[in-house]
């Protein structure tokens, strides 16, 4: 009897113990940690963490006791009838039927989604189109609580979007490796489509790397385009440089399941729902989602930077098949033909030439465009990449140097009201603490850096662009977003007045009302 009591004492004192260093790790190197490295800490470390033992099997029901209370339902609110746009009003025509939807009162509209909580904290990623331009972002959690969410930062590029939430312990899902998800592997779809929370669908990978040029398109304007995002709203506006490599599924994927989570038999997360192809806006066999090891350092960069640091190659290529090997005279019918490369580009300098055919990308075969583009979207400017090109017969490899973009995210409204989310969310922009090198460069004490300004929003309409330094609101010396955030919160007036200086030195001091 002593020594099962012994044995309850020891199990209980050496949980405590695991939980106690836990919140000891979590608080003290939390912010500077990647969600990875903190969901690392959170499954050691945490005794009460979900663990699904059926890797394999055919019975799902562990997989979706683990990530049903993490997947979050999204409502958004937008502005007035007035403020929406043409191609909105025919996508509604188009598809408002079939959803069972009348034509558009006057007043805000309205939309819905899923997101995915990644950090106990409060992060949560769901898809770009969800929540871009709204006023206004709700989360109900699997729990019927609900938060008002406040915009991280966004990657038009990529679909993705870094939200927040002000909670504590919080369900997550756990971050796999889509790498490892192979075709045939069971998977499940979890989500809230047509404002059906918490629904789960089950189905196989049927293909990995798929670029149907969703992102950046005017989907479904045309009718004979079967390809068509998942929130229940339009599309957003046509993007440059996307990048897509989708992992392509059977499970059930519909309207209002943007943003959920794409799961293993493990219940690890390997994809970000996002897209669907069909020619009824309804599920027909195919969804789409983007890949996890993408969405790691889209998400890590927007968390640590308030923006995505990318590198480019700086070349424009088509991709091979045999009509367009025939087009160019050549041989190959696989690969990338090199057609251009960016003056001082990294190709350039590594030694690339036009009319070269990239064939491997660090030794792994090139076919697709995406087969590039998902490998050089994780990685960040400066580092390099091996590229193996076919140059006269004969293949030749290639250290290539990222660089940075040099064209930064171009932007443009305003219009404010009182809660401090929504507030947040219309002024349109993503942060970074100054370093001491930048104070000293724009002589100040305090400051944040603009790393990304949103279409449509308050830092667009006053034109206040990327790299500009916020220094106070209100007088009140601004360093972090949490001084942001209690500046907002504790308006008490209707003015917000934001001081700063312009990337050229010159400074600002734009004030505007709050409705």
């Amino acid at each position: 009897m002593k020594k099962i009591g012994l044995t309850l004492l020891t199990a209980f004192v050496g949980g405590a113990m695991a939980l106690g260093a836990y919140k000891v790790v979590e608080s003290k190197y939390s912010d500077n940690l990647s969600f990875e490295d903190k969901q690392k800490v959170y499954f050691t470390s945490n005794p009460s963490a979900p663990v699904v033992s059926s890797t394999g099997a055919l019975d799902f029901t562990e997989a979706a006791a683990a990530v049903t209370p993490a997947v979050v339902y999204i409502r958004t609110t937008y502005g007035s009838q007035g403020d929406g746009d043409s191609k909105q009003d025919k996508m509604e025509q188009m598809f408002g039927e079939m959803f069972g939807q009348r034509a558009r009162p006057q007043g805000p509209q309205m939309a819905s989604g899923s997101g995915v909580i990644i950090s106990t904290d409060g992060y949560i990623v769901t898809n770009n189109h969800v929540v871009e331009k709204a006023d206004k972002i709700t989360v109900a959690t699997n729990d019927h609580r609900q938060f008002e969410a406040k915009v991280i930062g966004t990657d038009p590029s990529t679909d993705l979007a870094l939200i927040k939430i002000t909670a504590t312990n919080l369900p997550i899902v756990k971050l796999g490796n889509s790498d490892d998800a192979r075709v045939g592997e069971w998977v499940l779809a979890v989500g809230n489509p047509f404002n059906l929370t918490s629904t789960v669908t089950a189905g196989i990978i049927s293909a990995k790397g798929r670029n149907i040029g969703i992102i950046g398109s005017e989907d479904n304007q045309d009718e004979s385009n079967p390809f068509g995002r998942t929130r229940n709203t339009p599309a957003a506006p046509k993007l440059n440089k996307a990048i897509e490599s989708f992992i392509q599924t059977d499970a059930a994927i519909n309207p209002g399941n943007s943003g959920g989570a794409l799961v293993n038999t493990k219940g690890e997360l390997i994809g970000i729902n996002a897209a669907i192809a069909s020619h009824t806006g309804s599920y027909e066999g195919y969804g789409f989602a983007i890949p996890v090891n993408l969405a790691k350092k889209v998400l890590n960069d927007i968390k640590k930077y308030g923006t995505v640091k990318r590198g480019f190659v700086g070349v424009s290529f088509t991709e091979l098949n045999p009509d367009v090997a025939q087009k160019l005279s050549i041989t190959n019918t696989t690969g990338l033909y090199v057609n251009d490369l960016v003056e001082g580009g990294g190709a350039q300098q590594a030694g690339i030439q036009k009319g070269d055919i990239i064939e491997k990308v660090e030794g792994t075969p090139v076919y697709e465009s995406s087969d590039l583009q998902e490998h050089v979207g994780r990685l960040q400017p400066g580092d390099k990449v091996n590229m193996t090109v076919l140059r006269d017969g004969k293949e030749k490899t290639f250290a290539v140097t990222l660089k940075a973009d040099a064209t930064p995210a171009t932007p443009r409204t305003a219009v404010v009201s009182k809660s401090a989310a929504e507030l947040f969310n219309k002024l349109g922009a993503s942060f970074q603490p100054l370093s001491p090198a930048q104070k000293a460069k724009f002589h100040v004490n305090s400051g944040v850096l603009v790393t990304q300004v949103r279409e449509g929003r308050v830092f667009d309409s006053f034109e206040i662009p990327v790299g500009s330094v916020i220094t106070s609101i209100n007088k009140s010396p601004i360093n972090s977003v949490s001084d942001i955030d209690k500046v907002i919160t504790n308006l008490r007036n209707g003015n917000l007045v934001i001081s700063g200086y312009y990337p050229d030195g010159t400074n600002f001091n734009n004030m505007f009302q709050v409705q």
